[in-house]
C-alpha cells in the first residue's frame, strides 16, 4: 500500500477524528445497553436476578442481597508450591499470602437461624505482595443445582414466598425440578444434608470451573475445594445449635484453643470433563494436589469487620488463573456489583451511626 497524497490528506474533514471517536463510544453504549437488558426488556439482567432475591427475603438495608448473615475472618494462605506447577499466580509460590475472607449462609435475611438452610459458604480475597487479587466464593455442596442464569433465576421463582403460607409452594417447586432433571445431582445431596453445627468442619467447593495457567502458556482446566482440618462437631456443640446463632459463637469458641485450617485441594481437569456447567460434578478418580493451607486466626463482626465492603467478585483473579466459559461465572459478577452499589448506598443514606439502629430494628 502506498501512502495518501497531500492532496487525500487535505481533502480528510477535520471532524473526521471525532466522528471516529463518536462512533467508538456508540458501540460501547450499546454494548452496555444490551448487557442492562435495554434493548431486550424480556433478557435477563443483573437487575431482575437482584430484585427477585430482594422479592424472596425481603430488603434489610446495607446488608447483602445474598448470603447476608455472615462473619468476617483474617488469616493467610500458606503455599505448598505444588500449584506453582500450573499457575504463574503469585499465591501459589511459597511463602505466606493474607487472607480477608467471610463465612456465611445462603439467604437474604441477615437474622435467619443458622439452622434454616443446609448450605455454608466460604469467601476469600488473597492480597498478593504483587498488588494483584483473587477472591473466590465457595459452598458446601459439590454440585450447584442449575447449569445457567435463566434457570437459576426460574428457580428464584419457584422458590418464592407463598403470601399465606410464607413458604415455597411445593407444587411450584416440583414443577420447576420436573423441567430442570440437571437438579438431580443437588437435589440427591440436599435430600441426605442436615444443616452442621459448625462452619469449621465444612468443605467448600468452587463449583465453576477455572484455567490454571503457567510459565510456558499451558492452560488447565480445574476446581477447587477446601478441606477442613477440624472434626464434625461433638454432640454438646449439636444441643447448642438449637440456638438461632450458634455458628458465629462455635468459631470463637474454637479459635479460643488456636487457629482454624482448611487444606485448598486442586482438582485437576481430564480431556472430555465438563468445563462450563457447574450442575456435572466431575469423576472422583481425577487428579488433585494439595496447594497450601488457609490458616483462620481471627472472627470479627461483619458489621464492622474488614471483610464488610468487599465484593466477593469470583470474576477478580490474578495472573495465571483465567475464567472458563461457564455462564454462572458473568451472571455471578454482574449480580454481586448489582447488590454491592445497593447495599453501600443504603449505608451511605443513613446518618450518622445509624446502621446499627436501622439493623437492630429490623431485627426486632
Amino acid at each position: 500500500m502506498h501512502p495518501p497524497s497531500r492532496t487525500a490528506a487535505r481533502s480528510i474533514s477535520p471532524a473526521a477524528p471525532w466522528i471516529f471517536i463518536a462512533a467508538v463510544v456508540a458501540a460501547f453504549a450499546a454494548c452496555f445497553a444490551y448487557v442492562g437488558g435495554w434493548l431486550a426488556p424480556d433478557r435477563l439482567t443483573p437487575k431482575r436476578l437482584v430484585d427477585q432475591l430482594q422479592s424472596n427475603s425481603g430488603i434489610f438495608a446495607g446488608y447483602r442481597r445474598n448470603h447476608a448473615k455472615g462473619v468476617c475472618f483474617t488469616g493467610f494462605f500458606e503455599s505448598t508450591g505444588q500449584g506453582a506447577l500450573y499457575s504463574t499466580a503469585q499465591v501459589f509460590a511459597p511463602g505466606r499470602t493474607p487472607v480477608v475472607g467471610r463465612l456465611a449462609i445462603p439467604g437474604g435475611n441477615p437474622y435467619a437461624p443458622d439452622s434454616s438452610v443446609p448450605i455454608r459458604s466460604m469467601a476469600l480475597r488473597f492480597l498478593l505482595s504483587n498488588g494483584q487479587q483473587w477472591r473466590t466464593g465457595m459452598n458446601s455442596m459439590p454440585v450447584f443445582p442449575v447449569s445457567t442464569p435463566q434457570a437459576f433465576y426460574a428457580m428464584l421463582q419457584a422458590q418464592r414466598p407463598d403470601p399465606a403460607t410464607r413458604k415455597p409452594d411445593p407444587n411450584r417447586l416440583a414443577t420447576f425440578f420436573a423441567a430442570h432433571p440437571e437438579t438431580a445431582a443437588f437435589r440427591a445431596w440436599a435430600k441426605t444434608t442436615k444443616p452442621s453445627a459448625s462452619f469449621a468442619s465444612e468443605s467448600y467447593y468452587s463449583l465453576d470451573s477455572f484455567y490454571f495457567v503457567n510459565a510456558r502458556g499451558k492452560r488447565t482446566a480445574v476446581r477447587w475445594r477446601m478441606t477442613p482440618e477440624a472434626s464434625d462437631a461433638p454432640a454438646n456443640d449439636v444441643k447448642r445449635a438449637a440456638s438461632s446463632d450458634y455458628l458465629s459463637a462455635d468459631l470463637q469458641r474454637r479459635l479460643q484453643q488456636g487457629p482454624l485450617r482448611w487444606h485448598l485441594w486442586v482438582t485437576l481437569s481430564d480431556p472430555g470433563d465438563p468445563i462450563n456447567d457447574a450442575a456435572i460434578q466431575w469423576p472422583s478418580d481425577r487428579r488433585t494436589i494439595d496447594v497450601g493451607t488457609l490458616v483462620v486466626q481471627q472472627t470479627e463482626p461483619q458489621e464492622s469487620g474488614t471483610c464488610r465492603d468487599i465484593n466477593y467478585d469470583p470474576l477478580v483473579l490474578p495472573q495465571g488463573i483465567e475464567a472458563s466459559a461457564d455462564p454462572l461465572l458473568a451472571a455471578r459478577s454482574a449480580a454481586y456489583a448489582t447488590s454491592y452499589l445497593r447495599r453501600t448506598s443504603e449505608e451511605a443514606h443513613l446518618p450518622g451511626t445509624a446502621v446499627a439502629q436501622v439493623r437492630t430494628s429490623q431485627k426486632e
